[in-house]
Parts: C-alpha cells; structure tokens; sequence
C-alpha cells in the first residue's frame, strides 16, 4: 500500500488534481489522440509493403512528363530537377493527388525548389538567372532527392533545328543546364 498512497500524493501534488480526475483526463486524451491518429491514419499506413521495382521511363519530354502528375493512379509519380527524373511514388503523402507538394509532381521543379517558390510559373527548368544562393538551395533538394528517391530517366530537351548551307544545327542542354551546338551533315 505504501508505493500506491506514494503514487496517488504525487500525482495530487504534482497536478493539482485528485487521482481520480487525473487518470480521467489521462484516459480521454489517449482516446482522442487513438480517433484523430484514425482520422489520418490507417492501419495499412504502418504496414511495410514491399518496394516495387521502380519503372525506367529513360529519356522524355517535359509534356511526357506532365503525364505522370498522380491523375493515373497506376503510373509512378515523377518528379525532375535539373533535367534527372525522379520516381517519388514512394511518398504520395506530399507528392499525390492533395498532397502539399504535389504541384510538383509531373514537372520539372528546379527553378521553384531553387526559389523555394509555389508559383506556377516557377515550375519549369530553367536557371536562368537564379542566385549563387538559390543554386545552391536547389543543390540541396538535388542531394536530398537523390539520397531518397530512384532516378528513372532524363527530360530530353526538344531539338530546336535550323538548316543552312552547312549542315544541320541541334542545340540542346548539357548535364548543367549549358546550351551546346551539335552540326549534322547531310
């Protein structure tokens, strides 16, 4: 008897409160904690379900890209910085259909992950302009994308093409966001 009555005069003079009043409150917090953790969380939500295989796009455009924005349910949700494309079905929480980010999803987010922008226009992939320090911010999604999420391929940059008498011009991005000049013969 001599730890419960030890118990129950800490408890009062600890609260304030009688032991009874107490381990009441105590009893309807932890139910209302169990029905608002059920509101948002189900029992499958903890449950480790196998990895699927990510699926290997390679190279697309950026309208190819829009396709995997969440509004199939059964394509992968795909997400590209600085041209890699990156599968991101891994957390549909943020990047699905509702999710906090998931204006993202289907795009190439550079320039607003740089920014640190939900602007519409921001979502693209170009860096023109953009500060040492917002390159750098967009460095640090770019580390943390690949540390979490599989690469599953490259926007492929359109072919903007013009003839003259030399030969056929190709002007694309490098792997840094560069412009380079490729001549083809005919």
């Amino acid at each position: 008897m001599g730890i419960y009555s030890t118990v129950m005069e800490a408890v009062t003079e600890a609260t304030g409160l009688s032991p009874t009043a107490f381990f009441t409150i105590l009893a309807m917090m932890v139910v209302v904690y169990k029905i608002v953790c059920g509101m948002f969380l189900g029992p499958e939500d903890f449950s480790q379900k196998p990895q699927k295989e990510p699926i290997q796009v390679g190279d697309i455009t950026e309208s190819e890209l829009r396709a995997y924005d969440g509004s199939d349910p059964k394509k992968p949700l795909l997400i590209a910085i600085k041209g890699q494309i990156y599968d991101v079905s891994s957390s549909k929480v943020f990047y699905g259909r509702g999710g906090a980010y998931s204006m993202f999803t289907g795009r190439d987010a550079s320039r607003a992950l740089a920014m640190l922008s939900f602007k519409p226009e921001d979502l693209t992939g170009n860096l023109e302009g953009l500060s040492a320090e917002e390159l750098s911010v967009l460095e640090d999604w770019e580390c943390k994308f690949l540390d979490k999420y599989p690469i599953v391929g490259r926007v492929a940059q359109p072919s903007n093409t013009s003839q003259n008498g030399d030969g056929l011009h190709i002007h694309h991005n490098d792997t840094n966001g560069h412009q380079q000049q490729q001549t083809k013969d005919d």
